[in-house]
């Protein structure tokens, strides 16, 4: 068992989800009072600013009225002596600057003797102009660009409340440093998070002291089930108190002592069953009760052509491909081995599947052991040999049965008629050769199949071995039929046994002029196609059905046997020259059309001139 890394211990696991519980919580805390905190804070000193531009605001107006007045008794221009005074009184550390604004919008009063230049010019704040067009308080923080920190600008109107139409006589523009009150919080945060820290380090402490408790029992587990797995059974998993976890641990040493005394018993059992599976050659499938696969060797798969997921509790009719002819339950009762044919058009496969019944005591059927073996040689060879021999024997018969009827009638007295007994001795001769040419022909494909012959090769320009050949049947030939010559006039050496590449031609030629009617034509061509020399012989006879022409090279193959069989073809021929065209590196083929003719056409390698190995 591959061992547990620090970071993915439960111990750690454990550790980080107590401290992150702790931190989420502490956070949730530290935000939610640091929100209310700094509320509070801007509140208080928002309202102490208010209180205070309330007495100001009163002071003013009253003022204001009063200059007012009497500067519309003696005609002078009022000063503005009174307001200054007010402002100096009312000043304090955190208000950095009053202002106090006719309702011209030009200022008229400043606390802050270094901005008294501005006096009697006019005021550009915004809050200003909005407190007075609105007659309501208006106020905003902003960011002091001389001290670089926040201020909470504040204006208010002054009204003239005795007034009936309540006219505006100005306004109050207060500058208050806010910034203190941002400087606090961040120091209650500062001590806050010291807190936090201290409070997490502690917390961490403890969850590892926590987590141990939790972990040390289960590592002991698991370095027990660790040695279960290398089969030591001895060691005890130590057992810390009598809770949850302490109770697990002595059921775990429990499971250690029942594990220990089923593994001695599965063990023997397994040996047992690896040492059968191992040394068998057939495929073997073993299912349950239900007749799932619960088991199956090697080469059971290997001649399932499956996999072992793909098989493993799958019904075994469906495996086996016979769950449209037979239930698990007729399985169960088949006492005949059944055959299992997987063949395909391009090849044939057969499998013989054996059923045995696993029981038990009492009768009751605990599931089916299935023994495959492949067969498909063996019925390959079988059907071979029945129908070699059924072919042998019914050619074997005819000439006997015809030689026998005429030495009968021979020994009968036939032999002293002058004119009957030579017809009768000519057939039982002419019988005689046919059934050497087929046992000659027997004996050839023999050699062939095994492996005993021999080739002569030799270069031979090819042009004149064929027309030499055609010569030959020329001047022989019984029929009024016209051999027709299509060769080329270049020269092509091929390397060949002449004597078998005649016999290939004699067999291929015969058979044109048997079955070419009088009158008709046989042609011979020569062409080179991709390498190789292909030569063609065609003849104008029956022709071959489209459905046979694929089976003329066949042994004992006829299309019409009895005609073939009275112009005197073993049914070989064929069969032999396509084993001598391909011992020569070539291929031999047929088209046909019946009614038309058939034309064989066969390939050899060739070389454009006659050197050869004779350098």
């Amino acid at each position: 068992m591959q061992k547990v890394s620090f970071f993915k211990s439960i111990h750690v696991k454990l550790v980080l989800i107590y401290v992150l519980l702790i931190v989420i919580a502490l956070q949730i805390i530290g935000i939610y009072f640091s929100k209310e905190l700094e509320d509070s804070l801007k509140n208080n000193f928002q309202d102490s600013i208010l209180q205070r531009m309330e007495l100001v605001q009163y002071s003013i107006r009253e003022e204001m009225i009063k200059e007012r007045n009497e500067t519309a008794s003696t005609s002078m221009p009022p000063t503005e002596s009174g307001i200054d005074a007010i402002l100096r009184e009312f000043s304090t550390d955190d208000i950095n600057e009053i202002r106090v604004i006719d309702s011209r919008n030009r200022i008229i009063a400043t606390s802050e003797d270094e901005n008294h230049s501005m006096v009697g010019q006019r005021a550009n704040d915004d809050v200003v102009r909005k407190a007075m067009s609105a007659e309501t308080i208006q106020d905003n923080i902003s960011l002091d660009k001389q001290t670089m920190q926040r201020v909470w600008v504040l204006a208010a109107p002054i009204t003239e409340t005795v007034a009936p139409n309540g006219e505006v006589l100005g306004a109050i523009y207060i500058e208050s440093d806010i910034e203190k009150v941002f400087e606090q919080m961040s120091e209650i945060n500062r001590i806050f998070a010291a807190g936090i820290a201290v409070s997490l380090v502690i917390t961490i402490i403890l969850g590892i002291l926590v987590a141990r408790t939790i972990t040390r029992p289960i590592s002991d587990m698991r370095k027990q089930a660790q040695a279960m797995s290398k089969g030591n059974f001895s060691r005890k998993v130590r057992v810390y108190g009598t809770d949850e976890i302490g109770q697990l641990a002595i059921a775990f040493n429990h499971l250690t002592n029942r594990l220990q005394e089923s593994q001695s018993t599965t063990e023997a059992e397994r040996r047992k069953l690896a040492s059968v599976l191992s040394n068998m050659t057939d495929g073997v499938i073993a299912t349950d009760r239900k007749g799932k696969i619960i088991l199956i060797n090697d080469p059971a798969l290997s001649l399932l052509h499956d996999t072992r997921e793909s098989t493993l509790n799958r019904p075994i009719a469906s495996v086996l491909g016979l769950d449209q002819e037979y239930s698990f339950e007729d399985l169960i009762h088949m006492k005949e081995a059944i055959s299992l044919d997987f063949s395909t058009s391009d090849a044939p496969y057969i499998l013989r599947a054996n059923f045995s019944v696993i029981q038990k005591e009492t009768g009751f059927v605990n599931g089916l052991i299935t023994v495959l073996h492949d067969i498909t040689e063996q019925e390959k060879i079988d059907m071979e040999r029945r129908e070699f021999v059924a072919n042998v024997s019914h050619e074997l018969r005819t000439p006997l049965t015809t030689m026998r009827s005429y030495l009968e009638a021979l020994a009968d007295g036939a032999w002293q008629d002058k004119d009957i007994a030579p017809t009768f001795l000519n057939v039982t001769q002419t019988e005689t050769e046919r059934m050497i040419r087929l046992v000659n022909d027997l004996l050839q494909l023999s050699k062939m199949d095994s492996q005993e012959y021999e080739l002569n090769f030799e270069f031979v320009e090819f042009n004149k071995f064929f027309t030499h050949i055609i010569d030959r049947f020329e001047m022989s030939k019984s029929k009024n039929v016209e051999f027709l010559r299509l060769l080329p006039e270049s020269s092509y050496f091929v390397d060949i046994d002449t004597d078998k590449l005649t016999q290939v031609m004699d067999n291929i030629i015969s058979n044109s002029l048997k079955y070419s009617p009088d009158g008709g034509n046989i042609r011979f061509g020569v062409t080179v196609h991709e390498n190789m020399l292909r030569v063609m012989i065609s003849d104008d006879g029956m022709g071959i059905p489209k459905e046979n022409v694929g089976r003329i090279f066949d042994r004992f193959y006829r299309v019409d046997r009895a005609r073939a069989r009275s112009m005197g073809g073993t049914g070989l021929g064929l069969a032999i020259a396509r084993e001598m065209i391909e011992a020569h590196g070539g291929r031999i083929w047929a088209e046909s059309e019946e009614g038309v003719g058939t034309t064989i056409f066969f390939t050899l390698p060739f070389e454009l001139d006659g050197a050869g190995d004779w350098e």
